[in-house]
């Protein structure tokens, strides 16, 4: 740091400079510091050129604080308190101890243990504050590439370049049926006969990729599903089929949702199964995000 003067002032001169003034003895301060007393005397010659005034006394008595030191003492000890504070922070961020993490997610993953996974990150971690968000895929992408979110959990692996992610977890699509619906008296659908039903899906735009991806399972058992209605969220999608406005298949974690009206049933064909991704901005630093990622794989 400069001084008034001009003069760098280094924090091994304050820490010097407190040395003496708790000691005011050259040969116990330099003891202390465990360095010889010439270098010492050279540091406090040093610290008045750069302060521009003078704080100690010297005389055959001994060593005295002058006014001018003892007004620096309280000042240079608060510099040194706050120097350390800032190390420790940075080494508690580093050691991911302590931060921010904004964490987006779908509703999926509200019925696959994200609270639980969540608490147990935390529970290490008292000064790490994690900010969650519920937003479909698109929109976390979004936030993602705004630098918005730290993490996004989503239905998609179809990112643009400066996203990378990793696979979390697979499950197997459910048929999303209305309580009355007579299939819902089966134990399990084949999807085909599903193909003239009014469906709800999840909103194109807020997940096109996840949202053609169920598209293609139909078509895949012979029928373009015939869709009725869309939700933005999949809460809604499951809220909507329990009015009986319609059927779906859904991720299995909505079975746990306990909307009532909604029932669920696995299906009697082999599907591909819903998979959720952590995505990322690719190339960012990420200790919070690492260790959260870790925390759910042990």
């Amino acid at each position: 740091m400069e001084t008034p003067a001009g003069r760098a002032l280094e924090f091994r001169h304050l820490r010097y400079f407190l040395a003496l003034a708790d000691e005011l003895h050259y040969g116990r301060a330099a003891q202390r510091l465990a360095i010889s007393q010439p270098p010492l005397s050279v540091a406090i010659q040093q610290l008045e050129a750069s302060v521009g005034a003078r704080l100690f006394d010297r005389d055959s008595k001994g060593v005295a604080l002058t006014p001018a030191g003892l007004a620096f003492r309280g000042r240079a000890q608060a510099l040194l308190d706050q120097a350390e504070d800032a190390c420790a922070l940075a080494r508690e961020v580093q050691a991911g101890e302590v931060g921010r993490l904004r964490l987006g997610f779908v509703g999926s993953t509200l019925f696959n243990g994200l609270a639980g996974w969540l608490q147990q990150f935390q529970a290490g971690r008292p000064k790490v504050e994690v900010v969650v968000v519920e937003l479909n895929s698109q929109d976390q992408i979004d936030a993602l590439l705004a630098d918005e979110l730290d993490l996004g959990l989503i239905h998609t692996d179809r990112l643009p370049p400066a996203l990378a992610c990793t696979p979390l977890y697979r499950e197997p699509f459910l048929a999303c049926l209305p309580a009355a619906h007579p299939l819902a008296a089966q134990a399990r659908i084949p999807l085909a006969a599903l193909s003239e039903q009014p469906f709800i899906l999840f909103s194109r735009k807020g997940s096109p990729d996840y949202h053609a991806r169920i598209v293609e399972i139909c078509r895949q058992q012979g029928f373009v599903p015939r869709l009725q209605h869309e939700g933005r969220h999949w809460l809604s999608v499951v809220s909507l089929v329990a009015q009986g406005l319609g059927v779906s298949l859904v991720p299995a974690a909505f079975e746990r949702s306990g909307i009532q009206g909604a029932v669920f049933r696995p299906l009697s064909d082999a599907v591909e199964p819903s998979t959720v991704f952590a995505a990322w901005r690719a190339g960012s630093d990420g200790v919070l995000r690492e260790q959260l990622l870790a925390a759910r794989q042990g």
